[in-house]
C-alpha cells in the first residue's frame, strides 16, 4: 500500500443485520473515514463463496442453460454454484461440474479468485478450468434446478458475450481468466 493510500481506508465501527435469508444476510455497516466522516453502507453477506468451472471439450466449452429469476430470462453459463460447508473450492468445483452436467474432470486447475462485487458483497468466487472430461453419470440437480447442458464452440461463446443469453458478468470474468491461462502456457486463443 502506498503512503497516501492510507487516506482511502475506512474503518468499520460496527454493523447490524437488516435482513436474513436462507442464502445471504443484508447488513448495514457504520464506517469512519481517515478524517472522521461517518457513513452507513448496506452490504450483502452471502453465507458461502461460489465456484465457476470452465469445462473444455476440444475446441468447445461445456455450458449450462438455466432460468435466472432476477433477470426473468434464460442464461447460458459455465457450471457453478455455492460451496457447501467444509468443501475446498476444488472439491466444490468438481461437485458442481458433476451435478450439473454428469461429467467429471481428470484435471482441475484453479484460474483465480475474484470478488463478484466488492462494493456490495463480502464473498468470493473461485474459478477453475476442467480438462480431460468424461461423462460418468446423469445430472444430479437440486429439486428446484432445471438445467440443460450443451457443447458450444469457444469462439461462439466469446463472440456472444454481452448478448441477452450470455449476459452473466461472471462468465466474462471466467473467460478472461481462461484466456490468461491459455496465454500463460504459450498458447494463443
Amino acid at each position: 500500500m502506498k503512503h497516501d493510500d492510507e487516506l482511502l481506508v475506512w474503518q468499520e465501527n460496527g454493523n447490524r443485520v437488516l435482513l436474513t435469508t436462507p442464502v445471504f444476510k443484508v447488513l448495514e455497516t457504520n464506517s469512519i473515514s481517515f478524517n472522521g466522516q461517518e457513513g452507513h453502507y448496506d452490504i450483502i453477506n452471502p453465507e458461502h463463496d461460489w465456484v465457476i468451472v470452465v469445462p473444455v471439450l476440444d475446441s468447445n466449452f461445456l455450458m449450462v442453460k438455466q432460468w435466472r429469476h432476477a433477470r426473468n430470462a434464460l442464461s447460458i453459463e459455465f457450471p457453478g454454484g455455492v460451496m457447501d460447508d467444509g468443501e475446498t473450492p476444488e472439491q466444490s468445483a468438481a461437485r458442481e461440474l458433476q451435478e450439473e452436467t454428469g461429467f467429471t474432470a481428470q484435471k482441475l486447475i484453479q484460474l483465480g479468485t475474484l470478488s463478484p462485487n466488492p462494493a456490495l458483497m463480502t464473498n468470493n468466487v473461485h474459478f477453475f478450468v476442467a480438462e480431460h472430461l468424461q461423462k460418468t453419470s446423469q445430472q444430479h440437480l437440486d429439486s428446484d434446478e432445471y438445467i440443460h447442458y450443451m457443447e458450444i464452440p469457444q469462439t461462439e461463446v466469446i463472440a456472444k458475450l454481452g448478448t441477452e443469453e450470455y449476459s452473466h458478468a461472471l462468465m466474462a470474468a471466467a473467460i478472461t481468466l481462461f484466456i490468461r491461462h491459455i496465454n500463460s502456457n504459450g498458447k494463443h486463443f
